[in-house]
Protein backbone atom coordinates (compact mmCIF):
# COMPACT_ATOMS: atom_id res chain seq x y z
CA UNK A 1 0.00 0.00 0.00
CA UNK A 2 2.83 2.09 0.92
CA UNK A 3 4.72 1.90 -2.39
CA UNK A 4 1.28 2.47 -4.09
CA UNK A 5 1.07 5.95 -2.10
CA UNK A 6 4.07 6.55 -2.98
CA UNK A 7 3.89 5.92 -6.96
CA UNK A 8 0.74 8.02 -6.80
CA UNK A 9 2.57 11.07 -4.88
CA UNK A 10 5.93 10.36 -7.54
CA UNK A 11 3.33 10.67 -10.61
CA UNK A 12 2.29 14.02 -9.07
CA UNK A 13 5.63 15.16 -8.38
CA UNK A 14 6.97 14.20 -11.91
CA UNK A 15 4.03 16.59 -12.90
CA UNK A 16 4.97 19.11 -11.22
CA UNK A 17 8.44 19.34 -12.49
CA UNK A 18 7.31 19.54 -15.92
CA UNK A 19 5.32 21.80 -15.51
CA UNK A 20 7.78 24.24 -14.07
CA UNK A 21 10.09 22.67 -15.70
CA UNK A 22 8.56 24.75 -18.96
CA UNK A 23 7.79 27.62 -16.99
CA UNK A 24 12.05 27.70 -16.23
CA UNK A 25 12.99 27.16 -19.38
CA UNK A 26 10.88 30.57 -20.42
CA UNK A 27 12.95 32.56 -17.80
CA UNK A 28 15.88 30.61 -18.38
CA UNK A 29 15.71 31.66 -22.58
CA UNK A 30 15.03 34.97 -21.67
CA UNK A 31 18.27 35.33 -19.16
CA UNK A 32 20.88 33.14 -21.97
CA UNK A 33 19.35 35.43 -24.58
CA UNK A 34 19.79 39.12 -22.79
CA UNK A 35 22.52 38.64 -20.44
CA UNK A 36 26.28 38.80 -21.29
CA UNK A 37 27.53 35.37 -21.45
CA UNK A 38 29.88 35.92 -18.41
CA UNK A 39 27.04 36.95 -16.01
CA UNK A 40 24.45 34.54 -17.55
CA UNK A 41 25.48 31.79 -15.09
CA UNK A 42 24.85 34.30 -12.09
CA UNK A 43 21.72 35.22 -12.69
CA UNK A 44 20.21 32.06 -13.40
CA UNK A 45 21.43 30.47 -10.48
CA UNK A 46 20.53 32.93 -7.73
CA UNK A 47 17.42 33.99 -9.64
CA UNK A 48 16.06 30.38 -11.23
CA UNK A 49 17.36 27.35 -10.28
CA UNK A 50 17.37 27.94 -6.59
CA UNK A 51 13.64 29.68 -6.83
CA UNK A 52 13.13 26.78 -8.91
CA UNK A 53 14.36 24.07 -6.52
CA UNK A 54 12.57 25.52 -3.71
CA UNK A 55 9.28 25.66 -5.60
CA UNK A 56 9.67 21.68 -6.37
CA UNK A 57 10.03 20.85 -2.62
CA UNK A 58 7.22 23.15 -1.71
CA UNK A 59 5.04 21.23 -4.10
CA UNK A 60 6.82 17.84 -3.18
CA UNK A 61 6.31 18.55 0.70
CA UNK A 62 10.03 17.97 1.23
CA UNK A 63 11.28 20.67 4.24
CA UNK A 64 15.38 21.23 3.90
CA UNK A 65 17.80 21.25 6.52
CA UNK A 66 21.09 23.05 5.78
CA UNK A 67 23.82 22.71 8.31
CA UNK A 68 27.57 24.48 8.68
CA UNK A 69 26.85 27.10 5.70
CA UNK A 70 28.92 29.88 7.78
CA UNK A 71 31.92 27.42 6.80
CA UNK A 72 32.10 28.27 3.63
CA UNK A 73 33.33 32.40 2.23
CA UNK A 74 31.10 33.81 0.24
CA UNK A 75 34.19 35.97 -1.82
CA UNK A 76 36.24 31.95 -1.96
CA UNK A 77 35.54 30.29 -5.41
CA UNK A 78 35.57 26.48 -4.85
CA UNK A 79 35.31 22.62 -6.02
CA UNK A 80 32.28 21.28 -4.54
CA UNK A 81 31.58 17.51 -4.36
CA UNK A 82 28.56 15.60 -2.86
CA UNK A 83 27.19 12.22 -2.77
CA UNK A 84 24.51 11.39 -4.87
CA UNK A 85 21.37 8.93 -4.55
CA UNK A 86 18.55 10.14 -6.45
CA UNK A 87 17.81 12.85 -8.32
CA UNK A 88 16.81 14.99 -5.61
CA UNK A 89 20.12 15.74 -4.83
CA UNK A 90 20.33 18.28 -7.60
CA UNK A 91 17.99 20.95 -6.02
CA UNK A 92 18.86 20.26 -3.08
CA UNK A 93 21.97 21.11 -4.12
CA UNK A 94 20.94 24.54 -5.79
CA UNK A 95 19.12 25.43 -2.41
CA UNK A 96 22.41 24.57 -0.21
CA UNK A 97 24.88 26.03 -2.52
CA UNK A 98 24.61 29.95 -2.50
CA UNK A 99 28.02 30.11 -4.65
CA UNK A 100 27.04 30.71 -8.37
CA UNK A 101 28.11 27.12 -10.07
CA UNK A 102 27.78 24.79 -12.99
CA UNK A 103 27.65 20.83 -12.83
CA UNK A 104 29.88 18.74 -14.77
CA UNK A 105 27.54 16.99 -16.44
CA UNK A 106 27.55 13.65 -18.19
CA UNK A 107 26.99 14.61 -21.83
CA UNK A 108 24.28 12.19 -22.72
CA UNK A 109 21.89 14.50 -20.50
CA UNK A 110 22.13 17.68 -22.90
CA UNK A 111 20.00 15.07 -25.24
CA UNK A 112 16.82 15.65 -22.62
CA UNK A 113 14.22 17.48 -24.21
CA UNK A 114 13.82 20.55 -22.58
CA UNK A 115 16.56 19.82 -19.71
CA UNK A 116 19.32 19.29 -23.06
CA UNK A 117 18.85 23.29 -23.27
CA UNK A 118 19.26 23.82 -19.90
CA UNK A 119 22.13 21.61 -19.54
CA UNK A 120 24.05 23.09 -22.21
CA UNK A 121 24.01 26.52 -21.67
CA UNK A 122 23.95 26.04 -17.95
CA UNK A 123 26.31 22.60 -17.08
CA UNK A 124 29.99 21.80 -18.04
CA UNK A 125 29.05 18.12 -20.22
CA UNK A 126 31.70 15.67 -21.08
CA UNK A 127 31.97 12.35 -22.70
CA UNK A 128 33.29 10.31 -20.11
CA UNK A 129 34.45 7.61 -23.08
CA UNK A 130 36.57 10.03 -24.77
CA UNK A 131 39.71 10.84 -23.09
CA UNK A 132 40.46 13.75 -25.53
CA UNK A 133 36.85 15.17 -24.23
CA UNK A 134 37.02 14.88 -20.52
CA UNK A 135 40.74 16.71 -21.15
CA UNK A 136 38.94 19.23 -23.25
CA UNK A 137 35.91 19.72 -19.91
CA UNK A 138 39.16 19.61 -17.41
CA UNK A 139 40.30 23.20 -19.55
CA UNK A 140 36.53 24.33 -19.31
CA UNK A 141 36.36 23.78 -15.32
CA UNK A 142 39.52 25.66 -15.00
CA UNK A 143 38.28 28.28 -16.98
CA UNK A 144 35.07 28.62 -15.10
CA UNK A 145 36.99 28.55 -11.77
CA UNK A 146 39.69 31.48 -13.48
CA UNK A 147 36.80 33.77 -14.27
CA UNK A 148 35.16 33.00 -10.72
CA UNK A 149 32.57 30.20 -11.10
CA UNK A 150 32.79 27.14 -8.92
CA UNK A 151 32.27 23.49 -10.29
CA UNK A 152 30.23 20.93 -8.86
CA UNK A 153 30.75 17.41 -9.77
CA UNK A 154 29.47 14.09 -7.96
CA UNK A 155 32.67 12.09 -7.60
CA UNK A 156 30.88 8.54 -7.52
CA UNK A 157 30.29 9.46 -10.87
CA UNK A 158 26.47 8.11 -10.89
CA UNK A 159 23.58 7.46 -8.74
CA UNK A 160 24.53 5.08 -5.91
CA UNK A 161 21.84 2.53 -5.92
CA UNK A 162 23.83 0.20 -3.84
CA UNK A 163 23.77 -0.63 0.18
CA UNK A 164 26.90 0.61 0.46
CA UNK A 165 27.10 4.58 1.96
CA UNK A 166 29.17 5.63 -1.09
CA UNK A 167 30.61 4.19 -4.37
CA UNK A 168 34.00 4.56 -5.58
CA UNK A 169 34.97 8.28 -5.93
CA UNK A 170 37.11 9.40 -9.18
CA UNK A 171 39.91 11.50 -9.39
CA UNK A 172 38.64 13.98 -11.36
CA UNK A 173 37.26 16.56 -8.58
CA UNK A 174 40.04 16.21 -6.89
CA UNK A 175 42.82 16.39 -9.77
CA UNK A 176 40.85 19.85 -10.67
CA UNK A 177 40.74 21.23 -7.15
CA UNK A 178 44.75 20.51 -6.88
CA UNK A 179 44.93 21.99 -10.54
CA UNK A 180 43.24 24.99 -9.91
CA UNK A 181 44.70 25.47 -6.28
CA UNK A 182 40.96 26.10 -4.73
CA UNK A 183 39.47 24.24 -1.89
CA UNK A 184 37.28 21.43 -1.95
CA UNK A 185 33.48 21.84 0.00
CA UNK A 186 32.06 18.55 0.80
CA UNK A 187 28.13 18.58 1.09
CA UNK A 188 27.04 15.75 2.19
CA UNK A 189 23.19 14.86 1.65
CA UNK A 190 20.76 12.69 3.82
CA UNK A 191 17.54 11.22 3.27
CA UNK A 192 17.28 11.86 -0.46
CA UNK A 193 17.45 8.01 -1.30
CA UNK A 194 14.73 7.50 1.02
CA UNK A 195 12.66 10.25 -0.54
CA UNK A 196 13.13 9.43 -3.72
CA UNK A 197 13.98 5.55 -4.67
CA UNK A 198 17.34 5.39 -6.13
CA UNK A 199 16.07 1.85 -8.19
CA UNK A 200 12.38 3.36 -8.45
CA UNK A 201 12.49 6.88 -9.42
CA UNK A 202 8.85 7.05 -9.44
CA UNK A 203 8.42 6.94 -5.58
CA UNK A 204 8.33 9.52 -3.84
CA UNK A 205 7.52 10.90 -0.69
CA UNK A 206 7.13 13.81 1.60
CA UNK A 207 9.89 14.58 4.10
CA UNK A 208 12.73 16.09 5.32
CA UNK A 209 16.26 16.18 3.58
CA UNK A 210 19.51 17.31 5.71
CA UNK A 211 22.21 18.73 3.76
CA UNK A 212 25.81 19.04 5.77
CA UNK A 213 28.58 21.04 4.87
CA UNK A 214 32.10 19.91 6.13
CA UNK A 215 35.10 22.44 6.65
CA UNK A 216 36.40 23.07 3.33
CA UNK A 217 39.87 21.89 2.41
CA UNK A 218 42.58 24.10 1.19
CA UNK A 219 44.79 22.54 -1.65
CA UNK A 220 46.92 24.90 -1.69
CA UNK A 221 50.68 23.85 -2.08
CA UNK A 222 49.48 20.36 -3.02
CA UNK A 223 50.43 18.23 -5.95
CA UNK A 224 48.90 15.20 -8.22
CA UNK A 225 50.74 13.15 -5.56
CA UNK A 226 48.05 14.39 -3.11
CA UNK A 227 44.85 13.34 -4.86
CA UNK A 228 44.72 9.59 -3.33
CA UNK A 229 45.41 11.45 0.76
CA UNK A 230 42.75 14.13 -0.15
CA UNK A 231 40.42 12.15 -2.04
CA UNK A 232 40.03 9.76 1.41
CA UNK A 233 40.34 12.79 3.64
CA UNK A 234 36.62 13.41 2.27
CA UNK A 235 35.53 10.12 1.85
CA UNK A 236 36.03 9.27 5.37
CA UNK A 237 34.35 12.60 6.44
CA UNK A 238 31.05 11.70 4.14
CA UNK A 239 30.91 8.42 5.54
CA UNK A 240 31.03 10.18 9.64
CA UNK A 241 28.48 12.17 8.39
CA UNK A 242 26.12 9.17 7.19
CA UNK A 243 26.70 7.30 9.89
CA UNK A 244 25.84 9.73 12.41
CA UNK A 245 22.52 10.91 10.49
CA UNK A 246 22.86 14.16 10.86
Amino acid sequence: MIRILRAIWGIYGLVIFVVTLILAIIFYFVIFTIADKKNAASIAHKYISRNWARTLFIFFGIRLKIKNKHLLKKEQTYVFVANHLSQLDIPADAIATEHVFKYLAKEELTKIPLMGYIIRNLYISVNRKDKFARAKSMENMQKNIRDGISVFIFPEGTRNKTTEPLLEFRDGAFRLAIEAQVPIAALTLLNTGKLLSPQRQIELSPGTITCVWSEPIPTLGMTQDDIPALKEKVITEMKRILKAGK
